[in-house]
């Protein structure tokens, strides 16, 4: 079993209120490349710190990697458009940074990097894939992509309170920068993800057709940043078999079996049982923030068979959360 990570960037996460991807704007742009540096290595290298949200709460990272602790998955993290170096190995398939989705064309790659992608994903050996994201902002980028399809799904937020006015005003401004009405891309997914999406949604898209091409079985790793781009699929009428696998987070925050059932995905829900530990962080997933991300939900779906390892995982998650925690708690005693 292969899991692969795109991790990416957009300057739509910039944008006031949108995401919970770290305390500090100025270390946000750092956030996909810490991911892959933790769910590679088990820490930070490159990366100025672990991403932590306003109120303290891990990255989701830290939760992929205890599930490959547990299991030793194998690991492949593309490079879907970073804005800061990271120390982990990365497939390079020509993406840039995204820009503002309220600007015109944020994407204007989307068509390369969506074939360069495709191309990757036929060339893996794997019959099986988890393919996950990482990118601050992505659920805003989701929605425009969505909405540029036609698709009316909700989108959830890595915020206790999902900013969701906020979030239709930029998207509303991204088509009216491309032009567009909703629906106006229902055929062409590749347009929709270059006006109002991100870079890492079309690099996502394309790895999964290209594995399906050659027959794996394809999983994708998350919520509704993956959701789009099952969408971005099915409208680039690839029907083959495809799994959505989430968190019990988020499929408590908004109802996707609608979507899941339109686009004719089979959909699989992981609860960690984070309600069993007495821990700062996961009761920051238990009262909302974070949910989903860094491929979260596929990973928690390999580790679904067996309680055994989803014991082993919550174990391994608080072991490398505490540190994080305590190293938190401890700036804030200090007043920085």
């Amino acid at each position: 079993m292969r899991v692969i990570l795109v991790a990416g960037t957009t300057r739509t996460a910039a944008i006031e209120g949108i995401s919970a991807a770290g305390a500090d704007p100025e270390a946000m742009p750092h956030t996909p490349s810490a991911d892959a540096e933790i769910v590679t290595y088990g820490d930070v290298v490159r990366a100025p710190a672990v991403p932590v949200s306003p109120t303290g709460c891990p990255t989701p990272a830290l939760v992929t990697r205890a599930a490959r602790d547990v299991l030793g998955f194998d690991l492949t993290v593309v490079d879907g458009g970073l804005a800061k170096p990271t120390a982990a190995p990365t497939v390079d398939l020509g993406a840039e940074p995204g820009g503002d989705v309220r600007e015109d064309e944020p994407v204007p790659k989307a068509g390369e990097i969506y074939e360069s992608a495709r191309e990757f994903g036929r060339s893996l050996p794997d019959d099986e894939l988890v393919i996950g994201e990482t990118i601050p902002g992505g659920t805003t980028t989701a929605m425009g992509v969505l909405r540029a399809l036609g698709e009316a799904f909700p989108v959830s937020s890595s915020l206790p309170d999902n900013p969701i006015e906020r979030k239709r005003e930029v998207v509303d401004e991204a088509l009216a920068a491309a032009d567009a009405d909703p629906g106006d891309f229902a055929d062409d997914p590749i347009g929709a993800a270059r006006h109002a999406g991100d870079p890492v949604l079309p690099a996502v898209a394309g790895i999964a057709a290209g594995a399906l091409d050659r027959g794996a079985e394809v999983t994708l790793g998350g919520g509704t940043q993956l959701l789009a781009a099952a969408a971005m699929l099915r409208h680039d009428w690839v029907d083959a078999p495809l799994r959505l696998a989430t968190t019990s987070f988020l499929a408590e925050d908004v109802d996707l079996e609608p979507a899941v059932d339109r686009l004719d995905l089979e959909f699989a829900v992981t609860d960690p049982g984070f309600d069993e530990l007495e821990h700062v962080a996961a009761r920051r997933y238990l009262a909302g923030e974070a949910k989903e991300g860094v491929g979260m939900g596929g990973a928690l779906w390999l580790t679904a068979d067996s309680d055994i390892y989803l014991t082993a995982l919550r174990q391994q998650y608080v072991s490398r959360a505490d540190p994080i925690v305590a190293e938190v708690a401890n700036v804030a005693a200090d007043g920085g």
